[in-house]
């Protein structure tokens, strides 16, 4: 029996007042529905179909794109990422409710599938309770999310008979007051086979405040039809969606604090668990230290014992153990090695790779350069498209030279050279090994190893000179 999983999301989101589509917003680094299918994909379903109607062109188009990026290219090396299951777009042109919208795909299935129902705008249900769910749903039964929340109003409510089993869910609009005020509400998430849903969905009625084809109408069928109904309970939290940016903000910081609180259990060092945004797939192993205000985006994989100094961005990095981040630095794409030390104030840009126990200092910036193992650009400098060896020493006010106006030029510095204060290495040019360069200099042709280079005017002074005064 195959497993299929059916993502709703054809809803327009109007109470969003934003031009996406609900499921277009961002949590965690990722869009709703993003989210939504990342978790769908663990259950390895056999498809998932993504029913869409507002904009569909917009979300077909960016979950496409992202879809066919199967690994993430951190400087060259990828980082393995989630397969996720083969999306068949299913439109509903008229949103006539979540019945109606999960009739559209009963042509596509076999009796004897399993069909599971999520929805684009649930973001952090797990993985777990929905694979807690297909288990403990019979074969052929009816398996169903619930839950109780502090104010369960605008949800449908959960009808039991005196021996506790479910027999019916009435939407808020159609409750009376005694069924208004029952706490255990329907989720929406619930699981069957495709031959029950054939059999239910096209005797469903609009009979209802709203005029719609409710989905929640199939329990009642089900209990008439004497098929087994299997709940789980879940936490109110797992299971909130979003209607307006109110919302997804209260949901961002409970997804950021459970990761934050994940991570810790794991033995992570969290300096103050309010003050770190994840953004995306993020790994950290322990006995690292993340001090406030860090944002980790995009793959981000941190070695043991790292330190990570606050007010610091890093998107799509790899670093390695033992690493020192201070204070204020930005890393992008970049692949630091282990017991580098980096910042305060360093920009590290895409490109760069930055070896063992090499130095990245204040107010330094890195573009696709490789700083070899032991090397340093301790101070004030700009080094772009450059190969740097080992035990090199960069002085302070270094720029390497790299832009002719059309065309990037590579610059080498092989191992142990030394390059003195404010000089200019103007690309393509090759700094031999063990060679120094006098502080001051301007570098347009390559530098012998083993030899001091030396490229700047004689210094001179001039007697009787005046300056200029203005006049009076």
């Amino acid at each position: 029996m195959a497993l299929n999983i059916i993502i709703l999301a054809a809803g327009q989101g109007k109470r969003m007042n934003t031009r996406l589509p609900k499921v277009m917003h961002i949590l965690g680094g990722l869009t709703l529905l993003e989210r939504v299918i990342h978790t769908a994909s663990q259950l390895n379903p056999e498809k998932i179909y993504v029913v869409y109607g507002h904009d569909g062109e917009h979300i077909r188009r960016t979950i496409s794109i992202k879809q066919t990026s199967s690994t993430a290219n951190v400087s060259g090396i990828g980082l393995s990422h989630l397969k996720e299951a083969p999306i068949t777009w299913i439109e509903q042109a008229e949103q006539l409710g979540t019945g109606h919208a999960v009739n559209q795909v009963l042509p596509y299935l076999n009796d004897k599938d399993q069909v599971l129902i999520l929805y684009g705008d649930v973001p952090i249900i797990s993985f777990s309770t929905l694979e807690k769910l297909l288990k403990h749903t019979v074969t052929n039964g009816l398996g169903l999310l619930v839950t109780t929340p502090n104010n369960p109003f605008g949800l449908g409510r959960i009808l039991r008979n005196h021996h506790g089993e479910i027999i019916a869910i009435v939407e808020q609009k159609d409750a009376n007051t005694a069924q208004q005020k029952i706490q255990e509400t329907n989720t929406g998430i619930m699981v069957t086979s495709a031959k029950n849903l054939k059999k239910w969905l096209p005797t469903l009625k609009t009979q209802n405040v709203q005029q719609e084809y409710y989905l929640t109408d199939i329990v009642a069928i089900a209990v008439s039809h004497a098929c087994p109904i299997n709940d789980i309970s879940v936490t109110p939290d797992e299971v909130r969606g979003v209607n307006n940016l109110v919302e997804l903000a209260q949901l961002e910081r409970i997804y950021q604090r459970q990761r934050a609180e994940q991570f810790m259990l794991e033995g992570v060092m969290i300096a103050d668990p309010e003050r770190l945004e994840i953004r995306g797939e993020i790994n950290i192993a322990p006995n690292a230290m993340i001090d406030i205000n860090v944002i980790l985006e995009g793959h981000v994989s941190i070695g043991e014992n790292c330190m990570i100094g606050p007010n610091t961005v890093l998107r799509d990095v790899i670093i390695g153990e033992n690493v020192t981040i201070k204070s204020h630095c930005v890393i992008e794409d970049a692949i630091l090695e282990d017991h580098c030390i980096i910042g305060p104030f360093a920009r590290i840009r895409p490109g760069s790779r930055i070896g063992q126990h090499a130095r990245v200092g204040n107010f330094v910036e890195i573009k696709n350069t490789t700083l070899g193992e032991n090397s340093k650009v301790p101070h004030l400098s700009y080094v772009g498209d450059t190969k740097i060896g080992q035990n090199v020493n960069m002085g302070a006010g270094t720029i390497t030279v790299n832009y002719d106006g059309i065309h990037k030029h590579q610059t080498i510095i092989k191992d142990n050279a030394f390059v003195g204060c404010n000089s200019a290495l103007i690309a393509p040019v090759e700094i031999g090994e063990n060679a120094y360069i006098a502080a001051g200099s301007t570098i347009t042709a390559n530098a012998p190893p083993n030899q001091l280079t030396i490229a700047r005017t004689k210094q001179r002074s001039i007697e009787r000179w005046k300056p200029k005064h203005k006049r009076t």
